[in-house]
């Protein structure tokens, strides 16, 4: 884990968008090209279904930015009425706050409208986002998120806001875990609550493996959510070496 205020370089450890919702403050180091996977089923009213690969590349084009892309996952129904379909291609761009006590980042991306009307909704679906998160020693840390998603083909919501906590413990070198709070709030319409527990596995400093538990806390979110997920990080890739040096 980078120190706070730090960005991580090709000797951090990898730090991941998964498997909380929760995204990592922690962009991808610089020439560094980062996958992750997941897999999840999920039960509620209208029956119950998977979502996968859920995979998004994140690419280090600088130190403290990278783009990434979220590239379309498969909804598939296993019982019920559940719709069926595939999700939005969505790229965006995620700097890195420097210089501060905590870390902190700051997301712009954008929803294309790629996928399945009934999965995704219409049009273009632009968000801005800021995780964050503090490390307090022992293991211990706490980090959160909100976002903004603006849906503007959308006439009944054109808008919801999504707020998110964790408290999260390394218990040992290799395994970390966690409990979150996830909150969907549209401008119209029933809101969401999730209680999501899990934890990733470094596997090594570039490679990791996770799962996680989420629990509905209303009427109005799914009866429950089960994941799983691998990421890997290749360093070096973009050529930082070629780069012209900027400073003397």
């Amino acid at each position: 884990m980078a120190e706070a205020g730090e960005c991580p370089s090709p000797q951090s450890e990898i730090a991941t968008d998964r498997p909380d919702v929760t995204n990592s403050s922690l962009v991808v180091p610089d020439g560094s090209i980062q996958i992750e996977n997941g897999l999840n089923t999920s039960g509620q009213s209208a029956g119950k279904g998977f979502d996968g690969s859920n995979s998004r590349l994140r690419f280090g084009i600088a130190p403290c930015l990278e783009v990434l892309v979220d590239i379309p996952s498969h909804v598939g129904r296993l019982t019920g009425s559940v719709d069926t379909g595939f999700t939005n291609v969505t790229p965006a761009v995620k700097w890195q706050v420097s210089g501060l006590p905590a870390n902190l980042s700051m997301v712009a991306g954008v929803g294309l409208p790629t996928g399945t009307p009934a999965i995704t909704g219409a049009g273009f679906q632009p968000y801005l986002q800021v995780p964050w998160s503090y490390e307090f020693g022992s293991g211990w840390g706490i980090s959160g998120m909100f976002t903004s998603f603006f849906r503007p083909s959308d006439l009944t919501n054109r808008q919801t806001t999504e707020a998110t906590f964790v408290v999260e413990r390394k218990v040992s070198e290799k395994l970390a875990l966690f409990a979150e709070y996830v909150s969907d709030s549209p401008t119209r319409g029933a809101s969401t609550a999730l209680l999501n527990v899990g934890g990733g596995y470094l596997l090594d400093r570039t490679e990791q493996i996770d799962f996680h538990l989420a629990f509905g806390l209303n009427r109005n979110s799914p009866d429950y959510i089960v994941g799983i997920g691998y990421s890997y990080r290749w360093d070096n890739i973009i050529g930082t070496a070629a780069r012209p040096r900027l400073w003397h």
